[in-house]
């Protein structure tokens, strides 16, 4: 049966196998039937240079669209990785760690090493020495997940 739709759509089978992954990547971006829509168009492209060679069965088609599919995968994993260069702004999304170092005063006291801080327009969950309300405080850290800021006395 495979056979016989290989042998029916000639090299073109792998065109347009090609050109459907391609179309999948744009429809659920993935990248990764980018690579894949890739190698199938390479395979066509060898194809139609070489169909009528008595060599280029189709079980070496698929062999060789595998091979490619694997090969540019894992190479467009390598590319893509590059990708994770040093931003301008690298505490875009990490509030917490944007206040380290800025100064504010306690509107409510720090008891059992807990307390609320208003920095801006938010108010933080804070963790320090028990300390009075009006005392200036300067934040040492955020907690990995910006739930919670470190202070120390100025």
């Amino acid at each position: 049966m495979l056979e016989r739709i290989f042998a029916e759509l000639g090299p073109w089978n792998w065109m347009v196998l090609g050109f459907v992954l391609l179309t999948l990547e744009i429809l659920v971006p993935g990248v990764f039937l980018l690579w894949v829509g890739l190698a199938a168009l390479i395979v066509g492209a060898v194809s139609l240079m070489i169909w009528n060679a008595g060599f280029w069965t189709w079980e070496l088609q698929v062999v060789v669209f595998l091979v490619l599919a694997l090969v540019s995968a894992y190479s467009g994993k390598k590319i893509m990785g590059r990708s994770g260069d040093a931003t301008d702004q690298p505490l875009l999304n990490r509030r917490g760690d944007q206040l380290v170092g800025r100064t504010a005063t306690l509107t409510e006291p720090i008891t059992d090493g807990r307390g609320r801080i208003k920095i801006g327009d938010t108010m933080w969950r804070i963790s320090g020495p028990d300390l009075p309300a009006g005392t200036k405080v300067r934040v040492k850290a955020a907690t990995d997940l910006d739930l919670e800021l470190v202070v120390e006395a100025v």
